[in-house]
């Protein structure tokens, strides 16, 4: 009995253990939260914690109602240090790919806490609830959002769509210059969930850029994403004229890219999205 008490313990404190290897304790008193990534904003008010988020950046629209009445702090790489100074926050939530490491440093000396984030896959969300859930009094919708994220996880392709090969993809999130993204982030992670298998670029950068040519014949469709660049539909056919004969589609970048709740919804999105091209594909 002894020895599971202990073994509990061991799990709840590994569930407050950050990317950055810190130990975060529980918050006590009253809370005041910064954070400077849109997806962990969003949890951030899930989680029920809405009035205790005194700051956001100008990227963190969701969700809208809740939001709109937090003070903006810049965006997610240009950080007003002395707003957040101001705002006198007792937690601040950073990301590895969001965030600047200088920015992170400025901070330190005058947050008592900052939680660093790095999901790296789907499955990264379920930590990722447990970490906030944790530090911040409120397992129980943590949990909540895991048995609900598992839920759509499991749920995914429940056709035969993933008897389908998978099909190899480019990823576009900008243009002028092409840019891609690596197989090492959350993306594409989340895209091969689903059979989509991005393209390697054999540079080292995780979101590298690139020329249209250099993927000729090396895949077989293009996904245009709606952020960070706005691909709208006049794009597909620069494109299509880019790389004839290869299919090109333009997908929701919020339900592939961002983790948190939305992640969630994500899932759901991407089962009717692959569902869809793998219909099209058989006819």
């Amino acid at each position: 009995m002894i020895g599971n008490e202990f073994r509990e313990i061991a799990v709840i404190e590994r569930s407050r253990v950050d990317h950055a290897g810190t130990q975060h304790a529980r918050a006590t008193g009253p809370v005041r939260i910064v954070s400077l990534v849109p997806s962990l904003t969003e949890l951030v008010c899930a989680l029920g914690l809405a009035d205790d988020l005194v700051g956001r950046t100008g990227f963190c629209i969701h969700p809208r109602e809740l939001v709109r009445r937090v003070p903006k702090v810049g965006g997610t790489k240009t950080v007003d240090i002395e707003a957040i100074r101001a705002l006198a926050p007792t937690h601040l939530i950073v990301n590895v790919d969001e965030n600047r490491l200088e920015t992170v440093e400025a901070l330190r000396p005058f947050v008592p806490s900052i939680i660093v984030t790095h999901p790296l896959g789907p499955l990264d969300n379920l930590p990722l609830y447990r970490l906030l859930g944790g530090i911040f009094n409120c397992d129980a919708r943590a949990e909540a959002l895991c048995r609900e994220f598992m839920a759509a996880y499991a749920g995914r392709l429940s056709s035969d769509g993933m008897s389908e090969p998978c099909a190899r993809v480019l990823y576009l999130i900008w243009r002028e210059p092409w840019m891609t993204i690596s197989r090492d982030t959350y993306i594409s992670r989340t895209l091969a969930a689903f059979g989509w298998q991005t393209w390697s670029s054999p540079k080292p950068e995780r979101y590298p850029e690139l020329q249209l040519a250099d993927c000729s014949g090396a895949i077989d469709r293009v996904l245009l994403s709606s952020e960070p660049y706005a691909f709208r539909e006049k794009h597909v056919a620069e494109i299509e004229h880019a790389l004839p004969g290869v299919p090109v589609d333009l997908i929701d970048g919020e339900m592939v890219s961002w983790y948190g709740p939305r992640a969630i919804e994500g899932l759901r999105y991407l089962d009717a999205f692959t569902a869809a091209r793998h219909t099209l594909r058989r006819n």
